[in-house]
């Protein structure tokens, strides 16, 4: 019985003083009870905490999408972490078009020339692929979770304590209208003592606040290293991107530059004419040569025959060319009035025009 007369005086004074609050805080927003403002100093506080937490919400919310753009993909990602399970790994869309690139690069052949150059650009697209991933987890934990960490951390601890101290402010405030109001000399007493009791607790509440507040500059530090890291983590991963692409370039480069259909029609433009994207001084990169070999351009001019090795296969589009299986050797030679990217070749008994880009002259 004593606990329960306990607990119900408790819930008593508990709905006293939320109905003292309530009224306090009504009067106020109609101007008929004054309102005790905080000091400049913890109000300036207060407003850099809230301004911070805007700014690593929407942050943290954009780089999430630039760490993965795909929506449902985060959605299950977010699921995951709030069932503390590791999300399961999933292929990116470099990986994808990677292997993409690989699978149509075996089924037209690796021995063809197309089939050879999709085989190197789904190696490096895969590559690619690896250092995103890698670029994704570091930003994720040097970047991500200690700008969640606040947010779920440090700052709802503010926000608990600025909502006590503002429930102290209205008991503080509550208790000086009492005070107001009081006539009897008895009353007064009450009412002063009430009033002396919540100045003490305000200003107690109003000191762990503003420790609490000073903290977020500290959590700048701490944030502009995790900034440092993941514009780290962004040079890295671009400048492994750009060294792949260029080394897949110089691979390219040793492709034939143009290469003819059956029907006999143009080639689309070559892989060689690709723009290079601008790099620091301080890269130092070997340029692709685009260049006719001087041993062609020697052949071209001459009467004599060399030995060429074939370096692709290539279907002949009629009976005036010659077919060719990568790695055979043959004799080929200049013909006066030929196109500038054909030779004639020689093998055997059959003989026939091949594209010079195909071939590879022997010493």
């Amino acid at each position: 019985m004593n606990i329960m007369d306990f607990n119900v005086k408790k819930f008593a004074a508990d709905a006293g003083t939320f109905l003292s609050r309530a009224v306090q805080f009504t009067e106020e927003k109609l101007g008929q009870a004054e309102k005790t403002e905080l000091d400049a100093h913890l109000e300036n506080l207060l407003s850099k905490a809230e301004c911070t937490k805007h700014w690593t919400e929407k942050i943290m919310k954009q780089t999430e999408v630039v760490l993965q753009p795909n929506p449902n993909a985060r959605m299950e990602d977010l699921v995951y972490e709030k069932l503390d399970r590791k999300a399961p790994s999933r292929l990116n869309n470099y990986e994808v078009l990677g292997q993409s690139m690989l699978d149509a690069g075996s089924e037209f052949g690796p021995g063809t020339a197309y089939g050879n150059a999709l085989i190197k650009c789904g190696e490096t697209q895969k590559r690619i692929g690896g250092a995103e991933q890698e670029f994704m987890q570091t930003s994720a934990l040097n970047f991500l979770t200690p700008f969640r960490n606040f947010l779920e951390g440090d700052y709802k601890t503010i926000s608990k304590e600025r909502k006590l101290l503002q429930n102290k402010r209205l008991d503080l405030d509550a208790a000086k209208t009492k005070l107001k109001k009081a006539r009897a000399a008895e009353a007064r007493a009450a009412a002063e003592q009430e009033l002396r009791v919540a100045q003490s607790e305000f200003d107690r509440q109003a000191e762990i606040t503003r420790l609490l507040l000073e903290g977020v500059s500290s959590t700048h530090a701490h944030h502009l290293r995790c900034l440092n890291d993941f514009v780290e983590a962004q040079m890295t991963y671009y400048a492994q991107c750009y060294q792949y692409m260029t080394d897949l370039q110089k691979q390219l480069g040793s492709f034939p530059s143009s290469f003819s259909s059956n029907n006999n029609q143009p080639a689309t433009t070559s892989v060689l004419n690709m723009s290079v994207p601008t790099v620091p001084a301080s890269t130092s990169l070997t340029p692709v040569s685009s260049a006719v070999p001087s041993g062609f351009t020697e052949l071209k001019g001459s009467t004599g025959t060399r030995v060429a090795r074939v370096l692709y296969d290539y279907d002949a589009a009629d009976s005036s060319e010659l077919s060719l299986l990568a790695d055979e050797v043959l004799t080929v030679y200049s013909v006066p009035g030929m196109d500038s990217d054909w030779l004639m070749g020689e093998r055997g008994n059959q003989k026939g025009k091949v594209p010079f880009s195909y071939l590879e002259l022997k010493p």
